[in-house]
């Protein structure tokens, strides 16, 4: 297979920027968030926040090269969020894989976007449209109905917003494991206890999800044939057996 590289992003309000554009100086980092939340449920009776005030706090992917398959969080637990940021653009810029979302394009490459901005990180081979390869011009990371980038469900919802579907929901009507453990809703939560790890696990079983969604969606396009998937399946297994981390068996045992 080409290089395929899954990701997930999981974020908490970006409390720093939260201060400047609310003028809330000299509260905490719980109290700003919390206040944060509050003033988008009342501006528009949701409290997910624009995605210009979302924090990275954690990256996951799953890459497939030469013959091997990996899953994994970018950084270490602790690493700044400038460290992760640079770390996913700076493996696009080594593989030029053909990255694979849900809902990246909605959610997930806009706040990587604005946090690239925030930090001045350079991605030249991620913006490239085809000033620098030809190639891009017609298969680039940008355009919607590009390969280059695929968001699964922009995909398979056929770009209609009202067939849009829950990845939870589309893995486990696949026999997939789905969600384990926690929701996005529970991160800020989760952050603020500490528990960056079962932040970045969580995230890890999400990628897991999309690659296996990815390669029934590579199956039923003739991408891979039948017994190139089982092959495809296999190695995930095997690779997964491997793995002696607990939500990995955990998702491993799911999935059997």
């Amino acid at each position: 297979m080409k290089n395929i590289f899954v990701f997930d992003i999981e974020t908490i309000p970006d409390v720093d920027s939260g201060r400047r554009l609310y003028a809330l100086d000299g509260l905490d980092d719980a109290d700003t968030g919390k206040a944060m939340l509050h003033l988008r449920q009342q501006q528009t009776g949701s409290e997910f926040l624009p995605l210009h005030l979302q924090r990275i706090c954690a990256i996951s992917v799953v890459l497939r090269h030469a013959d091997k398959v990996k899953v994994w969080s970018l950084g270490d637990p602790q690493a700044p969020e400038a460290e992760l940021v640079q770390r996913f653009f700076d493996g696009v810029d080594k593989f030029t894989p053909t990255l694979v979302s849900w809902n990246g394009g909605g959610f997930d490459l806009p706040v990587l976007h604005y946090r690239a901005l925030l930090h001045g990180i350079q991605a030249p081979r991620y913006w490239d449209t085809g000033n620098d390869d030809r190639d891009f011009k017609w298969n680039n990371y940008l355009s919607r109905y590009h390969e280059r980038h695929t968001d699964l469900m922009d995909v398979l919802a056929g770009y209609q917003l009202r067939a849009n579907a829950k990845l939870d929901e589309i893995a486990s009507m696949l026999g997939f494991p789905g969600k384990m453990g926690m929701s996005g809703a529970k991160v800020w939560d989760a952050y603020q206890a500490g528990e960056i790890e079962a932040i970045r696990n969580y995230c890890e079983t999400d990628v897991l999800n999309t690659y296996l969604v990815y390669l029934r969606f590579e199956l039923i396009r003739g991408h891979l044939t039948p017994e190139t998937h089982e092959q495809e399946l296999g190695l995930l297994r095997d690779t997964l057996a491997q793995d002696e981390r607990g939500h990995i068996a955990e998702f491993l045992g799911h999935w059997q």
